[in-house]
């Protein structure tokens, strides 16, 4: 709860901060009558609209648990990162289309100057908010802050090249190439824009984040305790900044139900150490099986039926399938 917090409170500043930087980049567009200026302007349209989405996502995600939402309200994240992407896809097609439609129209930019100064200011903010922004946004493992903060940057970006490319024009006088400026800031932000949306996509769509998982895996293999014989059916599920995991671990048959609950408390502190709070854990405890003894490295076991011949290291490949392991899984 605490981090939800923390993340709409990110997001609230973040938009305050992007019509500003909106507000301030009309101006150099009102100095100047660049193109490639009016197309960062409009990128940051996108900024103010994604902004209020974000706030409104984590507001809602920020929620408790309820009946209705057992799991809470954390894909409201992904849908507003849906939207981001969705907005910007629009935005890059829109500069296109503007682009082409004034390619063969005389039009000269001026007083480039007091323009780059204003522009150049809001590049060098943007960056500063866009790092802040991913760095509490992987902290707390929410797409909403990880998206904005992404976008962020990419303004960033397409602002130094219209800094670049403005200075060249200046310089030059080739007044065409503000259009030209235009039209590749444009396909950068589509390809941008499609990238958001793939990500908010295979959140709702709960697809696998391998990265985590081997993330997790080499986690669990570091710090492996020997009441741990096997781990399987592992499973990860991003609700917002909630992480669901749900695992089996295979331990001594022999074992009460308190001593069972103690290595799953074990193996909770672990994950959380690494992950913070935002985890829920499910674990399901298996008993080991005569089989087991084989790749059991518990050591002065009184139980233990075949002698140890080796230890199986868990890996994606294995540990994400829903079976036990046995000395074939070497």
């Amino acid at each position: 709860m605490q981090q939800a917090k923390q993340n709409f409170k990110v997001q609230f500043f973040i938009t305050i901060l992007s019509v500003i930087l909106f507000a301030a980049k009309m101006v150099a567009y009102y100095f100047t009558h660049s193109l490639a200026i009016l197309t960062d302007a409009l990128e940051s349209i996108v900024n103010v609209v994604a902004g209020f989405i974000g706030l409104y996502s984590l507001y809602v995600a920020a929620k408790p648990k309820d009946i209705d939402h057992p799991y809470g309200h954390g894909k409201a994240e992904f849908v507003s990162a849906a939207i981001e992407g969705t907005l910007i896809i629009i935005a890059g097609f829109f500069i296109i289309y503007q682009t082409i439609k004034t390619f063969f129209t005389a039009s000269t930019p001026h007083s480039l100057d007091k323009g780059l100064w204003l522009v150049a200011a809001t590049a060098v903010i943007n960056f500063i908010a866009g790092s802040v922004c991913i760095k509490i946004g992987k902290k707390n493992n929410s797409l909403a802050l990880l998206a904005s903060g992404k976008h962020l940057q990419i303004d960033t970006y397409s602002t130094f090249v219209v800094i670049v490319g403005l200075a060249l024009i200046l310089f030059t006088k080739l007044f065409w190439l503000d259009k030209v400026l235009a039209l590749a800031i444009s396909i950068v932000i589509l390809y941008n824009g499609y990238k958001i949306i793939r990500a908010s996509l295979a959140g709702i769509m709960d697809e696998a984040d391998m990265k985590l998982l081997r993330e997790i895996i080499q986690i669990l293999n570091d710090n492996r305790k020997e009441n741990w014989i096997d781990l399987h059916n592992l499973r990860v599920i991003k609700y917002g900044s909630l992480l669901h995991i749900d695992c089996h671990l295979t331990i001594p048959w022999y074992f009460n139900v308190r001593e069972a609950h103690e290595e799953i408390d074990a193996l909770t502190k672990l994950i959380k150490e690494k992950f913070g709070n935002a985890v829920e854990l499910f674990v399901h405890t298996d008993a080991c099986l005569d089989s087991s003894c084989e790749i059991c490295i518990k050591e002065n076991c009184a139980q233990r039926k075949r002698p140890f011949q080796k230890r199986v290291e868990w890996t994606l490949e294995n540990v994400l399938l829903n079976k036990r392991h046995d000395i074939s899984t070497t």
